[in-house]
């Protein structure tokens, strides 16, 4: 398993092993032990899946005060993937990574807990799995505006097909106090 750290510590870009031949592939999305060892420890809870369709963007969603940790992949199709850190406190608060999820690259991605999370998909279709380290809960969970532009996030469209929710996501600046704190390690 290839471990690729990003520019913002914790947040991981896994790419499992893959063995395949003229019949087609196995490769094993998590493994407990191999994904400690690589510095996600996390108990995972929840899984999720979600299909959606070419220009649909979803996110940034975050949850405080019960947050959710991530690792997530795309098993069919292509997206644009996008972590946010909205810990307050951070040195690397409003910062975010960008990585293509795909099915050709098989690539994952290890979201901490206090990032925003959100994806826009490139193909015609794409099926996003989610292993959560928590539960989800709505009653938690922040939405911030996916065109913040303290963030500077270049989805690639600047039309997408997003929900009632995520339109009316909140600014960095009126999610003062709700956000969730850093807490070095």
């Amino acid at each position: 398993m290839n471990v690729i750290e990003t520019a913002i510590p914790g947040v991981l870009i896994v790419e499992p092993p893959l063995r395949g031949d003229a019949r087609g592939f196995f490769m094993e999305l998590y493994q407990e032990e191999r994904y400690a060892g690589a510095g996600i420890a996390s108990r995972f809870v929840q899984d999720n899946l979600s299909r959606s369709a070419q220009g649909v963007l979803r996110g940034l969603h975050v949850q405080n005060p019960n947050p959710q940790g991530k690792l997530v992949t795309v098993l069919r199709g292509s997206v644009l993937d996008i972590a946010v850190d909205v810990r307050t406190g951070s040195p690397t608060f409003g910062r975010h990574v960008a990585t293509e999820l795909n099915e050709q690259n098989r690539r994952q991605l290890w979201i901490p807990r206090g990032f925003a999370h959100g994806f826009m998909v490139r193909s015609e279709i794409a099926e996003f799995f989610y292993k959560c380290d928590a539960f989800y809960s709505a009653a938690d969970e922040i939405v911030l505006r996916w065109d913040e532009p303290q963030l500077g996030i270049d989805w690639g469209c600047d039309d997408p097909q997003l929900s009632p929710r995520d339109r009316e996501g909140s600014s960095l600046a009126q999610l003062a106090g709700r956000l969730p704190r850093y807490e070095p390690a």
